[in-house]
């Protein structure tokens, strides 16, 4: 997640992801302090200019956000906004969807459901993994990306409609579809009905939302869940060990099933698929 968070918050100084072990600049701050995200920390600097570093002194800047930022929108319209490498449209925490599609197509095509099946990434970003499934997952799927941030949304459905010197997004399925909505995963009540999804996806928002407080995460979980069809799947993506998120899980979906599959590594670093499904 350190490297991936360089290639948005560098200024051209840290292109070179592979094995970067002193992140350029993190001397240079006079006043800043980090928050963690998993394996990473954010460091936010009094001049609203951004660093990371896997060795930030916790040094205390009277111009930082609050310690909740990472679950502050501002921060999030910021990211989305800043430069991207080279030719690559989307970016994404821990991995993309080329990553996840192995594990993610079985569930798909196991489902029980008409198709094409509904999906809602919560959190969305700029993230690969809603267009790779509406443009490579051969069952057919109605996607649904949600994302706080206007920035993301406007990047993703320009993206989606072959702005931004791209090319189009063709569907991998005739009958998928695909669409971008500005929405707090929190309140989904304006853009999700109740059991109207068969997956959730969360990437990484947990993670981010709880940074603001457990009830946030809580609150957000609790959408999720309401959002799911009976036979539904909800699946958090994460770094976290599962000794650390499964008695938040269980304790914010009683009566649910929880349960944890490893993944990768990616890059060297050990992933968690944490599925919350319906008892039976």
């Amino acid at each position: 997640l350190l490297r991936e968070c360089g290639r948005h918050f560098a200024e051209g100084s840290l292109a070179d992801l592979a094995g970067i072990s002193r992140w350029p600049r993190c001397e240079q701050l006079s006043t800043w302090r980090p928050w963690r995200l998993g394996r990473a920390e954010l460091c936010w600097q009094s001049d609203e200019t951004w660093a990371l570093g896997d060795t930030c002194a916790p040094l205390v800047s009277t111009g930082s956000l609050a310690g909740n930022c990472l679950a502050h929108r501002r921060l999030w319209d910021k990211l989305h906004s800043g430069p991207r490498v080279g030719s690559v449209p989307t970016f994404d925490w821990f991995f993309g969807y080329e990553e996840a599609q192995g594990f993610l197509l079985p569930l798909l095509q196991e489902a029980r459901a008409a198709y094409p099946l509904r999906v809602l990434d919560v959190g969305c970003g700029t993230s690969s993994l809603c267009t790779g499934l509406y443009t490579k997952c051969p069952v057919p799927v109605d996607v649904l990306g949600v994302d706080f941030s206007p920035v993301a949304v406007a990047h993703m459905n320009s993206l989606l409609e072959g702005g931004q010197d791209q090319i189009p997004l063709y569907p991998g399925h005739p009958a998928s579809r695909l669409q971008f909505i500005q929405a707090d995963a929190q309140n989904l009540e304006p853009v999700a009905p109740s059991g109207s999804f068969q997956l959730v996806l969360d990437k990484g928002t947990w993670d981010a939302v709880a940074r603001g407080g457990l009830p946030g995460a809580y609150q957000l979980l609790s959408e999720c869940l309401r959002v799911l069809s009976p036979r539904g799947t909800l699946i958090q993506f994460s770094d976290e060990d599962p000794d650390v998120r499964l008695p938040c899980l269980e304790q914010g979906s009683q009566g649910w099933t929880v349960t944890v599959q490893e993944l990768g590594p990616f890059r060297g670093i050990p992933y968690f698929a944490y599925l919350v499904q319906v008892s039976h």
